[in-house]
């Protein structure tokens, strides 16, 4: 293995990669080595522009819109992706999104939306993934079969009020995770998860944006700052690399801490 590039001739395939986290994936496992396939639902631009930096640094693309609630567009996703790059090494699940409300107030809508995206989204792609493993046989770039990331969220662990649909997506990937990387071990098909904390993406910008509201932030990570989409790519790009092959079934969490109850660091 290319310590330097160490997902050399891999092929990696991002659900939600035009922005946030998902683009810092993307941007990671192509300088590590790996052509990739960026996915996005209504992100085209923002895709568009990721793969031309991507081509410009003399890596492989390819843009793939659909919806991965919806299992045609998973389908679809994955057959383009095959087609251009002959096979898959590496999944990363990353599509998500939040809805947020109090349960009184909280929608079907909102809890549908939240679940199908998030976790009904993440089964369809891993689920596509592994009978392309399986059909695939041993990889000649990689000691596994093929690798899935899942990204999770310290709320699988952590209970958030008012995101009561958002945390129980996440805590279904946990076992969505464990139950399908117990299945396929024995088939050389490595599953784990990663676990951000507060990450500066759009998403959460409101937050880190304002100087109140990233004051209070900083009181949940007790090392003391806010994180940034390449602590999260960095650690995927080991993750997916030979170096943890020996990792399957493990949820890594890369929050600063935020799951050490911070509010208990003076004895409660």
């Amino acid at each position: 293995m290319n310590s330097l590039k160490p997902l050399e001739g891999q092929k990696a395939l991002v659900t939600g990669g035009d922005s946030g986290i998902g683009a810092g994936l993307v941007t990671a496992f192509a300088r590590a080595g790996a052509a990739v396939g960026i996915n996005f639902h209504r992100g085209a631009t923002a895709a568009e522009a990721l793969a031309k930096t991507i081509r410009n640094e003399g890596g492989e693309v390819v843009l793939l819109k659909g919806d991965v609630r919806k299992e045609a567009d998973v389908q679809r996703i994955f057959e383009r992706f095959t087609k251009t790059f002959g096979r898959l090494d590496i999944l990363a699940a990353n599509a998500g999104l939040q809805k947020d409300a109090a349960v009184t107030a909280m929608t079907v809508d909102q809890w549908r939306t939240v679940i199908d995206t998030n976790l009904t989204g993440a089964f369809l792609c891993a689920r596509e993934a592994i009978r392309l493993f399986l059909a695939q046989g041993r990889s000649p770039v990689s000691r596994a079969a093929g690798k899935i990331l899942f990204m999770s969220s310290v709320h699988q662990r952590i209970p958030w009020g008012g995101h009561v649909n958002y945390a129980t997506s996440k805590g279904g990937m946990k076992l969505l995770m464990q139950t399908l990387a117990q299945e396929v071990a024995a088939n050389s098909i490595r599953i784990n998860a990663i676990a951000p904390g507060a990450i500066k993406t759009p998403i959460n910008e409101k937050v880190w944006n304002d100087a109140k509201k990233l004051k209070a932030l900083l009181k949940l990570i007790p090392y003391g700052r806010i994180g940034e989409p390449e602590d999260v790519a960095k650690a995927a790009v080991w993750l997916a690399s030979d170096e943890a092959d020996y990792i399957t079934g493990t949820t890594l969490f890369i929050d600063g801490g935020m799951t050490l109850y911070p509010g208990f660091g003076d004895n409660g």
